[in-house]
């Protein structure tokens, strides 16, 4: 056969048109041949992590999308992008004109895969335990606006919020979210280990060794009752320790899939290639790769050297090196296909300038070159990350005004230190939590932010971005979007770097690749299935 690389259209923010999955797991058609899906996430339970499957923990694109297939939502993120469809729940919205008061019914005889019901008691349950536990990920910070819970029946849930936020129907498709059975999941306390339950499409079995997780084996849940149609009866997920070792499985049929990360040669690859029986298909993407900085750290306090970094740095140099088409320049946190985009960084410090930069290190009495060293993690965001880094070295050492170091470190080492504030510049790369600029903003920039930064902006916190969350209608929101975007870019606490795409390659007899992710990188077995593909 003649190998094709099929392209998905973008998904533009929340005005994409909604394809949502109908039916339940009863209209899938599996034929009890596990679907192999290999991935290069890893993940270790250890004293530091203890419970990497807890909703109430997970902060983490990979491990979510574990979370996805078993632990069920209120809402979901549709197939095809748009706005979140019901998924436990029958139907849910807001009550009051500003956004305050969101009500939500179950669907009827909605179930735990052990036979328990789900009841409205347990979603708030759920909730009000992620916000109690409030664990050192930071991912409850994504229910701040959360005020109480209340139950009208089995049935009818719902939520009184802090204050209106309008992309809390989005906040609701989100793992941490998740409604979980209070006699698995303790109150006051993550469940430890990799046992993970609920009512969603699969049930789970973990393979481990060493406390790293080596297998997850989903096997379809007949009681699920959701929007998503299971079009399959098992699939297994096998983590690889790199992009080489899942290249050669799909090649030797040990695996059907291959999904993140691929190597950037991989890909060309598979693109290029015009026989065999592996097909590629690139979906388009909301990964973001950034520069942070920990404010407070002596080196680059002064944001005047973090201003220079970002007029130093040459976005377009950096991609076409490492990444050459599968990825694009990016200045702002906020991406491209995303209502609120604004080229902040770039209508800020305009092309690349060491003149520029100099000028400003000299207005602010830095003495060059600064000593400054970058670090990225070895192993969490694909194998080109150290090219990148290396890129980024050169770049800025190259100018004069620095003399950089580079250094790698895995990341279960790597996050830890990041959060304790260890390192001066570090490399992060984000999948958003759920396709609205919120989701590139708040992380980052909110109380409670993921990355424990320091920098802290009054006007961002207590006016911005409760009056961006107030606009329903989220073209209304721009004007305000864009000028947290602009402080962003003047007191850089973070540098965007690039806006990546996505890839699946898949052997011919799987079906279902083209929606197996979707734009905000959320895996979705279920659409995987066995026959002939085009």
């Amino acid at each position: 056969m003649n190998r094709k690389t099929l392209v998905l259209p973008a998904v533009v923010g929340l005005l994409a048109p909604v394809l949502a999955a109908c039916g339940g797991s009863d209209s899938g058609s599996g034929d009890g041949d596990a679907i192999v899906v290999g991935t290069t996430d890893r993940f270790s339970a250890s004293e530091e992590t203890p419970a990497p499957l807890d909703p109430a923990y997970a902060y983490d694109v990979g491990l979510w999308n574990v979370l996805r297939q078993t632990t069920q939502t209120l809402m979901a993120q549709p197939r095809g992008g748009g706005e979140p469809v019901p998924d436990a729940a029958q139907k849910c919205g807001f009550t009051d004109t500003g956004n305050e008061r969101y009500a939500c019914t179950l669907r009827d005889g909605l179930k735990f895969a052990n036979g328990d019901p789900v009841t409205a008691e347990d979603v708030k349950y759920s909730i009000e335990r992620a916000l109690a536990i409030d664990a050192d990920t930071e991912v409850a910070s994504l229910l701040n606006t959360v005020d109480t819970v209340e139950t009208q029946g089995d049935r009818e849930v719902v939520f009184h919020l802090k204050t209106a936020d309008a992309t809390f129907p989005y906040k609701l498709s989100t793992p941490v979210s998740g409604i979980v059975n209070p006699d698995q999941y303790p109150k006051d306390k993550l469940r430890d280990g990799w046992e993970l339950d609920g009512s969603g499409p699969y049930t789970m079995k973990a393979e481990v060794k060493d406390n790293e997780l080596t297998k997850a084996v989903f096997t379809k849940n007949p009681t699920y009752k959701g929007s998503a149609k299971v079009n399959n009866d098992k699939v297994e997920m096998v983590f690889f320790d790199d992009a080489e070792a899942m290249g050669a499985a799909i090649d030797k049929g040990d695996i059907d899939v291959m999904t993140r990360a691929m190597t950037p040669e991989q890909v060309q690859q598979l693109a290029k290639a015009t026989d065999g029986d592996v097909s590629l298909v690139e979906v388009s993407g909301l990964e973001i790769r950034y520069l942070a900085f920990n404010t407070e750290a002596p080196v680059v306090k002064d944001k005047a050297v973090r201003q220079a970094v970002a007029q130093v740095i040459n976005r377009s140099e950096l991609v076409s090196t490492v990444y050459g088409s599968q990825a694009q320049p990016l200045y702002s946190m906020v991406p491209a296909g995303i209502t609120g985009h604004s080229n902040s960084f770039f209508n800020t410090y305009g092309d690349p300038s060491v003149a520029k930069a100099k000028a400003t290190l000299e207005d602010a009495d830095v003495t060059t070159p600064v000593k400054l060293t970058l670090n990225y993690t070895t192993d969490h965001y694909g194998a080109a990350t150290k090219q990148e880094f290396e890129q980024l070295q050169k770049q800025l050492n190259d100018s004069g005004l620095f003399d950089v170091d580079i250094k790698g470190t895995p990341w279960s080492k790597f996050r830890k230190a990041e959060l304790n504030r260890e390192y001066s510049a570090f490399g992060m790369g984000w999948f958003p939590d759920f396709p609205d600029a919120d989701s590139f903003i708040a992380p980052f920039l909110d109380k409670g932010n993921t990355l424990n930064s320091p920098y802290q902006n009054p006007d961002i916190i207590n006016k911005l971005i409760p009056e961006s969350r107030g606009e329903a209608d989220r073209l209304s929101a721009v004007d305000v979007l864009t000028n947290i975007q602009d402080i962003t870019a003047d007191d850089v606490p973070m540098i965007p770097l690039w806006q990546g795409k996505q890839y699946v390659a898949t052997r011919d007899d799987v079906t279902g690749a083209a929606y197996l992710l979707n734009a905000s990188a959320t895996l979705q077995l279920w659409e995987l299935g066995r026959g002939v593909s085009g």
